[in-house]
């Protein structure tokens, strides 16, 4: 078998163009393939990232009933709010875990009138992770001690025709069901690039809902921010058994059709992957046969000398497989490299359009990542798929008669 390995390496290199045009095709078939997984892991990270600060949390606490009601918004406060705040800070990969208040409502300015979620935070420990903090376009975020001030979309100020110190008259349900109207201030506009959303949600802080809508000391649920994303069915469960007597949720539960998006998102691409990979199986199938053709008399020389058909065959599929070695880690090599520089400047994303939803929790640059995993992953992958392109040729060669072989021209 050693004696087939150096043959195979020999014949590599005799004719170098011929291996060098098969090396090319390899080396940017996997960098391509890398730069791909890099631009969805990329792509991913950011929506999964943006959805979290958008919609509050990796995870949500909620009390019983909570789920089955949730479209509805009920008002539930929860037992014990500092309880939960204790265990879930506990976990070493929560980064915070913030109290709020959720309710229905309507919002209404000079005859305009919006239904509207009314979330009520405390501005210090969410707006760090807050996309709608990060995203005020006029005004200022909510501060802890503000009273009578609100922070609304660009889409409902445009509806309301509302401006920075204008009021605007809110009408939220209370815990006994009641409706309380106030005249609040809007203290700041958001604009995410999202007009439905901007239309839906309005914020204003958890001391003032909390008079307002008869739940002194008492919150609705509890948001945790993680370091990472990806660990949030694991620690859905760790805390459902920590906390038996709550209802514990991800973003992706509470909102199925952004997690409905991604999968079709990602069936798509992998289909162009696999396209990817399939163009450049059929580039070195080509080479392979070429080198197959090409070197018709030598494999007459070599049966002629006595060696098998199994042994011709296993000679073509080492080099063919070697090919894919050496181009799988050169490709590899030169893929990690691109893929870590883009990882650091970003690739913008101003200039796309048209992407809805997607494009603005994409924001406005995409970060590409692979892990080891995944180059070896790709260059495995390679390497089998030289292989298996060799695999014809290999064939080809190991059924012609040394006779017919040496009579070829």
């Amino acid at each position: 078998m050693i004696g087939i390995f150096t043959m195979a390496w020999r014949n590599m290199w005799r004719n170098w163009r011929r291996t060098a045009i098969a090396l090319v095709a390899v080396v940017l078939s996997v960098v391509l393939l890398l730069l791909f997984d890099g631009l969805i892991k990329g792509s991913d990270q950011a929506i999964f990232g943006n959805a979290i600060r958008l919609y509050g949390g990796n995870l949500q606490v909620h009390a019983p009933g909570f789920r089955e009601k949730a479209a509805r918004l009920p008002l539930l406060p929860l037992d014990s709010p500092s309880t939960v705040l204790q265990v879930v800070n506990e976990e070493p990969t929560v980064v915070a875990a913030a109290p709020r208040i959720n309710t229905a409502g309507m919002i209404s300015n000079r005859g305009n009138t919006l239904p509207v979620l009314i979330t009520a935070l405390d501005p210090q420990i969410e707006a760090p992770f807050s996309l709608q903090a990060s995203s005020i376009s006029q005004g200022r975020f909510l501060h802890t001690d503000d009273r009578d001030a609100v922070v609304i979309g660009a889409a409902m100020a445009e509806r309301l025709q509302v401006g920075i110190g204008d009021r605007v008259s809110l009408l939220g349900r209370r815990q006994n069901e009641s409706m309380r109207q106030h005249s609040m201030t809007v203290v700041g506009i958001y604009s995410l690039g999202l007009p439905e959303i901007e239309k839906s949600t309005v914020y204003m802080s958890l001391s003032d809902a909390q008079v307002l809508y008869n739940l002194r000391d008492q919150v609705t649920s509890a948001v945790v921010f993680l370091d990472a994303v990806g660990a949030e069915t694991r620690l859905m469960s760790e805390f459902q058994a920590r906390l038996p007597s709550y209802e514990i949720d991800t973003w992706q539960t509470l909102r199925p059709e952004i997690r409905e998006t991604l999968d079709t998102k990602l069936a798509f691409t992998s289909f162009i992957g696999l396209v990817v990979l399939l163009i450049a199986s059929i580039g070195i199938l080509n080479l392979m046969l070429m080198a197959a053709f090409e070197r018709t008399r030598e494999m007459g020389v070599l049966a002629a000398l006595g060696m098998k058909g199994r042994q011709i065959m296993s000679l073509f599929l080492v080099e063919g497989a070697l090919i894919g070695l050496v181009g799988a880690v050169i490709g590899c090599g030169l893929g990690a490299l691109l893929v870590g520089t883009l990882s650091q400047v970003g690739i913008s994303l101003e200039g796309a359009s048209g992407l809805g939803e997607i494009g603005a929790l994409l924001g406005d640059r995409i970060y590409p990542s692979v892990s080891l995993p995944d180059v070896l992953a790709r260059g495995v992958m390679v390497i089998v798929v030289t292989s298996l392109a060799s695999l014809y040729p290999a064939w080809q060669a190991a059924r012609k008669e040394p006779a017919v072989s040496l009579h070829h021209v």
